[in-house]
Order: C-alpha cells, then structure tokens, then sequence
C-alpha cells in the first residue's frame, strides 16, 4: 500500500510554527500508519511575505510524490489559497482542508497581497475535496470567516466546532477522520 503524503502549512506569527507542533503531531497520530506529515519550516514566519512562502510552498510540493494532501492553519491556509489560485501546480492535490484561515476581503480584513480572484472555485476545481473549519471560540481570526469562504467556494464542506480556539485544542481528528475518509475512497 503507498504512503498517502500530507502537506501542513504552518499559521503566521513569532513562534508560529513551534505553536503548531503539537496539531501537526495531534494529525500524525490521528492518521496513522499510511500517511506521512510534512512540515516544513516557512520563512520569516513573524512577518509572513506572500511570495516568499508561495516559493517554499511549491518547493516542498516538488519532493512530495503522488497526489498530497494539503492542511494549512491560520494565515498560512490564506496564502496557500492565494498560491492555489495564481501558480500552475505540477503536483496532483488529493484534497484541501484549511483550519481558521482568514478571509481577506478587502473590507473587513483588508491585506491586498491576500485578495483572492473572483474565479476562485474554478481555479480550485480540479482539487477534489475541499474543507474548511473554524472553532467559535477563536480568538484570533473571527468564526464569521468561515461562512464567507463557504460562499466564496459553495461545494466545500465546512465544519464549526463550539471549542478549541485558534489551535483546534491541538486535536485534529476530526481533520483526519475527513483526511481518511478520502484516502480510503481513493483506495476502492
């Protein structure tokens, strides 16, 4: 059986990434055997630069073989997004699943190098499973960010969990049970 590769994109911010440790080994555990979780280091985590990570994004995905599966937390599931939409990817994406990604919309929270294109879901039609969830108690990106990706990207499954804050109570089984579900599918 092959191994079903994962990509984590950490979230933005001093320390970010030591922060996201413990979801990234909360999701190794969750998913077990058959699946290999990547995390790499993204550069000048506490001032994130949009090109420079769009960079080390489609580096890691040139090492990764087969089809990757894609896990972005916070700011780093935005520029993920933003990568998606702009750059041609070689690699084959087996699913997209965001947690507590801000939506930048140009109103409420207005980032420009952060806007996403109109064509958004046709850009991202050829991923095929999208997910995006968000915990009402986050503290840091605001839960009604979930609801306007959901209307950005309609056929996206979107998951509100009541706690967990910003960082999901550094569990994400729930993220792997729907990481699984896919992989299984693929498998039959």
């Amino acid at each position: 059986m092959a191994t079903n590769q994962v990509l984590f994109i950490q979230g933005g911010g001093e320390g970010a990434h030591a922060a996201d440790a413990p979801l990234v080994e909360s999701l190794r555990q969750a998913l077990g055997a058959g699946h290999e979780v990547h995390f790499a280091q993204m550069p000048d985590e506490g001032d994130p630069n949009v090109a420079a990570w769009k960079r080390k994004i489609a580096a890691e995905l040139r090492h990764l073989p087969g089809a990757v599966t894609l896990v972005a937390h916070s700011v780093g599931g935005s520029i993920l997004l933003k990568y998606l939409s702009e750059e041609p990817v070689q690699a084959r994406i087996a699913g997209l699943f965001l947690l507590a990604a801000p939506s930048w919309d140009g109103q409420r929270w207005a980032f420009d190098d952060l806007l996403l294109p109109s064509d958004l879901a046709e850009k991202l039609a050829s991923i095929p499973r999208l997910f995006f969830y968000h915990c009402r108690d986050d503290e840091e990106v605001p839960f009604e960010h979930l609801a306007l990706h959901g209307a950005r990207l309609p056929r996206a499954i979107t998951r509100a969990f009541a706690r967990g804050g910003h960082q999901f109570g550094n569990n994400l089984k729930a993220v792997a049970a729907d990481i699984r579900a896919g992989a299984d599918a693929l498998e039959t």
